[in-house]
Order: structure tokens, then sequence, then C-alpha cells
């Protein structure tokens, strides 16, 4: 039995929730279960009847199908016969599964249709029993969540303060009706605890020292009279320029660099790292759309939002970005390049661009720092991680009356705030009304 109270105080956690086996299973059963609502795929992944995808609850395989109703579902992944993942396709069509070990049957509502010579099997393949265990879900603006509490609030509930930040990244994007996923995914395989990564969400701490191959090219940006809003910001006293960290609750947190870029100095297009033949393409969309080329150039750079649903969920820029636990010491993190559907090609295209920016040249200092934190976190003796910059500077705190709390772009509140959630998660008795096996 753990002492919650001892492992998350108000200023720091015990090294242990990184690194205990465990602890670790338990969260996979308590966090990414019983108790939260889980971020499972866009619509969009799945837009047609009988279209289906792969993926995971926490550790357990899941499919996300749209059956032949139309109805949205996730079953889990796993053959009631024997055990065997039923489908091993990253995505398809299909109206039913049918398990590649014994042939066992099932439609993509997850009945159970019949296996091979059921003589054999008298009267019991009549059971219920053998339909597939389903995963409760519900979606929100085409965000698909699902939870193993058959009881627990409602995804909208659970969203709460978050709900208003996530469409106005949606409207960024074109909006919930226009946004796409359906672009190949970008994944990363890293060494670490999946707290790191959602640690590291909305840090404003870390971008001076971390991320100075960025800060490198913004010097030669400079030299060449560009500045990089967002750098320029992060370097120069960053606690006292407009950039701000906010706690929502329920765990979700979020950092807001869209003040550095919209202060009156210009559009987001205008503050985008340049890139080869901008200028050209810049002229290129006026010559061909008027007026509608700036909203369409605003649209094709980031959101300049970091915006984190507990617990797998992170918007940065106009990316989705997916934490997979895998073992205590190992997470994949899956990115989502999204489109916005009925805009141009060459919008889209530039999109693409802007949206392989930091993956491929941030991303790898965070990746090499977490990797790094879970080593460091392997010395016994070393018992506590700090979260304690800003804790005693209360004036510079502000809640409003909807209960979020606003703080300074470095201070560490986001990673005070969602620990205690994660301590109020984990310490709660297990549900014992959840029917995992209802069709509905």
């Amino acid at each position: 039995m753990y002492n919650w109270e001892h492992l998350v105080q108000k200023d720091r956690v015990h090294r242990s929730v990184y690194t205990d086996p465990q602890l670790f299973e338990e969260e996979m059963v308590q966090i990414y279960g019983r108790s939260t609502w889980v971020y499972l795929a866009h619509e969009s992944e799945i837009p047609k009847v009988n279209d289906y995808k792969t993926g995971y609850l926490g550790k357990r395989p899941i499919i996300i199908t749209r059956d032949q109703k139309g109805k949205i579902r996730a079953l889990f992944n796993r053959c009631t016969h024997r055990g065997s993942t039923l489908c091993r396709m990253e995505k398809g069509n299909s109206k039913q599964f049918a398990c590649p070990y014994h042939g066992w049957n099932f439609k993509n509502d997850g009945s159970f249709i019949g296996a091979p010579w059921p003589k054999a099997y008298g009267d019991q393949l009549h059971s219920p029993e053998f339909n597939l265990m389903q995963v409760r879900v519900e979606t929100y603006k085409g965000l698909i969540f699902g939870t193993l509490n058959e009881n627990g609030p409602s995804l909208d509930e659970y969203l709460g303060n978050a709900k208003e930040l996530i469409d106005q990244w949606m409207n960024h994007n074109g909006g919930p009706e226009r946004l796409r996923v359906n672009s190949n995914a970008h994944r990363k395989l890293m060494s670490c605890n999946w707290k790191f990564v959602y640690d590291n969400a909305a840090d404003g701490y870390h971008v001076t020292f971390s991320h100075r191959s960025l800060l490198g090219i913004n010097e030669r940006y400079k030299e060449e009279g560009i500045e990089d809003k967002d750098m320029v910001y992060f370097t120069q006293k960053p606690d006292d320029g407009p950039m701000y960290v906010q706690y929502l609750g329920n765990g979700h947190i979020f950092l807001d660099q869209r003040p550095a870029h919209r202060g009156g100095d210009g559009s987001m297009w205008d503050q985008q790292r340049p890139q080869p033949g901008r200028e050209v393409f810049e002229e290129q969309m006026i010559d061909k759309y008027g007026e509608k080329a700036y909203r369409y150039l605003d649209q094709a750079v980031g959101s300049q939002m970091n915006l984190t649903i507990f617990p797998n969920l992170l918007f940065v820029g106009n990316q989705i970005q997916v934490i997979e636990p895998i073992a205590v010491d190992k997470t994949q993190i899956t990115w989502y390049a999204t489109t916005i559907n009925g805009y141009p090609d060459e919008i889209n295209t530039m999109r693409m661009r802007t949206q392989e920016d930091f993956p491929a040249f941030g991303e790898p200092d965070d990746v090499t720092n977490w990797s790094e934190g879970q080593r460091g976190l392997s010395i016994p003796e070393a018992e506590w991680v700090f979260f304690n910059r800003g804790l005693t500077l209360t004036e510079t705190h502000h809640e409003d009356a909807n209960g979020v709390i606003t703080a300074p772009v470095t201070d560490e509140l986001p990673m005070r705030g969602y620990f205690n959630e994660w301590k109020r998660l984990m310490s709660q008795a297990e549900s014992t009304a959840t029917n995992y096996q209802s069709i509905k």
C-alpha cells in the first residue's frame, strides 16, 4: 500500500513515481482505466462506416471502429476464446473481425458471430461472455475518448475549463468540421516514464537551456534582421514577458505563447521562422486568393498553444501529440499532423512543412533530457524531484471564477497541479460498477 501523501508533496514528488514498476502497473489500471477519459483517436481517422484503426487504452490493445450503423466503438483487441489479438493491421475497413488463431468471428459492434465447427461446443456459444469487451466512448468536436468507468463523469464535465481552449485550437485549424487527422504519424520511442512528457508539456523554464540549437538558428535570423518572437521572450527575462502557464483543473495544463506573437506586432505568418522560398510563396498566395490569403497564411503556421489534456493528449502548434506508456521506463509519443478540409492544397502543404519544424529540431532535445532524467532517477539515495519554482510567489498567481490558476511562463504551477490530481486519482478506491461487456 502506497503512502500517497508522502510520494506527492506540495513542492516535490518522490522518484518512485517515475521508477516503481508496480506503481506503473497501478497507473495503467487507475489512471488509464477507471478514473480518466483517455484520448483514442480523431473521427476523421475512421470517416466511413466499417472503418477502424487499432490503438491502446493505456497498455490495453483496442480497436476503434465505426460499426455497420455508424456508431463509434472501442473494443478490446482480444479474442474471447484464447486471448489472441484479433486485428493486427493499423487501420482498414471491415464489417467483422476473425481471429487468426482459431477462426472465431465477431461483428464490428463487438458481438460474437460464431466459431468453426460449433457442434463440439454444444450450447455454450450462445453465452454473452463471448462478446468482445468494450470501452465507454464519448466525443468532443471530433476527438474520441474512452474510459472503463461506466458511472464516471461525462466527457464534457471531465474536459471542464479546457473546452474553451480546445475550441480556440480548433478554430485556428479551420474548425471541428474541417479539421482532418489523416496523415501518417511521426513516432518516437523513448527510455523514460510517461510523466516526463507531461511534466514538459507546459514547462517554459527549460527552453533557454534545452533548445540551444533552435536558439542558435534564432541568432542567425537576427543577423538577417528577422526575430523569432517566442525565442526572444524565452531568452530575455521570460517571467517579465506576456506568455503564461495555467492549471485548468482535472490534471489539464496550458502554456500560451500567443501573447508574444499577437501583441500588435503583425500576423502569425509574419513571425514564423523563415523557410526557403517563403516570400515567393506568400506573393503567389496573395495573387491567387487576395484578402483570403492572409487568413490562410496565418493558419499555415502553428497555433502557439501548448494545451495538455490529462493523461495523454497534447495540442502542440497545429499538431496532436499522444502519449503512449509502454513500461515504467519506456514511452512512445506519436505526432499527428493536421490538414484543413476544403483549404487550398498549397496551404495544407505549407502546414505540413511548418508542422515538421519542432518534431525534427526541438523534440530530440526533449527526448534526450527525458531519457537522461530517467537514468538520473535510478540513483536511490537522491529521493526527490522538485517542482517548487514559483510556489511561494503567490502575488504572481491569479485564480479566476472558474478555478483556473495563471502564473508566469517559467512557474512550475502546472506540474504541481497535475500531480495533486494524479495523487487524488491514485488514492481512490476501485469502482465496482463497471460492465465492460455491455453492447449499447
